[in-house]
């Protein structure tokens, strides 16, 4: 007898190939037959999927859900989409390796993205103590990059400044030993603090330490510096440490930046290198507003920042940064800040919230990142989502979210509406691209290239990660001015053959462990 069986759907098995009409049978946590089964068929339970579509689940291969999954099991905004795979520890920065020295700093820093506070922390250090944490206490099965700023911080302190070989060394070390407990790869975020600071020779070596797993380097380029010119970087650390190439949320300026991205990948990144990228299927972005700090405020840690924004010299190049960037102030709008009175501000561009502070520029930001404890979220709000449309039909491209979840902010919609986005008004509405290919690039794609052994393909003998919905109805609801709107016409989620999300909605009293894994990569 199975213990599940999903009769009546059509499959769409992740492989990129045409659909076929078939049941799925599931015994414990793995998928045990495909195929046109008797209508009489024992199972201890069914799922009527006539008229709706069987796909295995999805795979979220950039998000901000590391915090969120230690506070929040069932991650509802993403199980409604489908995902029921969370790539963890994006851009470099996460909440592991840390020490009981550094990890003040860590909480202070990502508690804008990621949500945890001080008193979340539960004395854990390595990646794999963070995956225990997870592994069984969580709805969505998890896997884990090697974020690079937490790794040099481990090796040299936050300042700036090349390492030496003992650094290297270090550094070397705590990656292969990531690696063994079954990390995807490294990440980086060449933005963000300490790791802004690393030179492409310094990424290479270390980079380099992957490459015996045949690991994947997944990389938030040096976007501040141009998008084409940090892929350039990505591809030439790429070819110095030997190792394939993941470029992180690649997403054009203008529709010119568009052509001469995407060019530039199918002339040179594409032969150089074995080389994919994500990005979400949006054009405008979201982000702390800290991100838009110089770099030197990092340089003796996040602890010491807010004391750093209070030097007028500080203040004086910062102002200077703001009148150049790239997004107009007014398009930069407050989605979450820490504190209540902050909490008013939220959907204020922050021209209008500079006007109505009586300061300058940088005097406000400053003021408000002190006053927030350097807490505080934005939406870029610029361009148009058509920009992004080359970059979704595209060979190379997986479906990464880059969710950030807050539930008093006004959030981006792509935490919620990112997979039905792409399966409803991208390929039903837009005819963009098949059904086949997009399920393909949300499952099957992105677990040959995380390494998730089997996983994302629906066959007998792979786990019984799967998603059922309604092909007609499937579409995302979440919006800009109401983002907290769950999608609609995803029917039933399985994670390891356990039901956590029936007809729309979340299955109560799963029982004491969680269906949710920590997966180890394998190539």
């Amino acid at each position: 007898m199975f213990d599940l069986l999903i009769q009546g759907g059509t499959v769409i098995d992740g492989t990129g190939a045409a659909r076929t009409r078939a049941d799925v049978a599931v015994a414990k946590d793995r998928i045990v037959a495909v195929g046109q089964l008797a209508a009489d068929t024992p199972a201890r339970a069914t799922i009527d999927a006539g008229g709706l579509i069987v796909a295995p689940g999805f795979i979220d291969v950039h998000n901000h859900s590391d915090g969120w999954l230690l506070k929040i099991p069932h991650l509802l905004p993403k199980t409604s989409q489908g995902f029921t795979t969370e790539i963890l520890m994006s851009d470099g920065i996460s909440y592991a390796p840390v020490t009981r020295e550094n990890y003040r700093d860590w909480f202070l820093y990502l508690r804008s993205l990621n949500g945890l506070e001080q008193e979340d922390y539960r004395g854990w250090r390595t990646i794999a103590d963070y995956l225990a944490l997870l592994d069984g206490h969580t709805a969505q099965n998890v896997a884990a990059e090697i974020p690079y700023a937490n790794v040099r911080v481990l090796a040299a302190g936050w300042r700036r400044g090349p390492l030496d070989d003992v650094q290297i060394k270090i550094m070397r070390r705590e990656v292969e030993q990531a690696m063994d407990a079954g990390a995807v790869g490294i990440s980086t975020g060449l933005d963000y603090l300490s790791e802004c600071f690393a030179t492409t020779d310094e990424i290479a070596e270390v980079c380099a330490a992957i490459a015996p797993w045949r690991g994947l380097y997944v990389t938030h380029v040096r976007y501040k510096k141009g998008t084409l010119a940090g892929l350039q970087e990505a591809v030439e650390i790429g070819k110095r440490a030997g190792v394939s190439v993941h470029i992180s949320h690649l997403k054009p300026g203008s529709p010119e930046e568009a052509d001469e991205l995407l060019s530039y990948v199918d002339r040179v990144a594409v032969h150089e290198v074995d080389f994919s990228f994500d990005v979400y299927p949006y054009l405008p972005g979201s982000t702390m507003i800290n991100y838009l700090l110089p770099y030197e405020v990092w340089e003796d840690g996040p602890l010491a920042a807010s004391a750093k924004l209070r030097d007028p010299a500080v203040r004086e190049r910062f102002g200077t940064l703001l009148a150049d960037v790239s997004v107009p102030l007014e398009n930069i709008v407050l989605a979450w800040t820490a504190t209540k009175s902050g909490a008013r501000h939220q959907g204020r561009s922050l021209a209008e919230y500079i006007a109505l502070s009586g300061k300058g520029p940088a005097e406000a930001v400053c003021d408000l990142l002190i006053d927030e404890n350097l807490a505080a979220l934005c939406l870029l709000r610029t361009g148009r989502d058509e920009w992004i449309e080359p970059f979704l039909a595209h060979p190379k491209f997986m479906l990464g979210s880059d969710g950030i979840f807050f539930a008093d902010g006004q959030v981006h919609p792509r935490v919620y509406g990112s997979t039905p986005r792409m399966l409803g008004p991208l390929a039903r509405d837009r005819k963009l691209f098949s059904l086949e290919a997009a399920i393909r690039k949300m499952s099957g794609y992105p677990a040959e290239r995380f390494g998730l052994k089997d996983r994302g393909v629906i066959r007998e003998g792979a786990f019984a990660d799967l998603v059922v919905f309604n092909p007609q109805t499937v579409s995302d609801r979440a919006t800009y001015e109401t983002p907290h709107q769950l999608s609609v016409g995803i029917e039933h989620v399985l994670v390891g053959g356990v039901e956590i999300l029936s007809h729309g909605q979340p299955v109560e009293n799963l029982g004491g462990e969680l269906p949710g894994r920590a997966l180890r990569f394998h190539r």
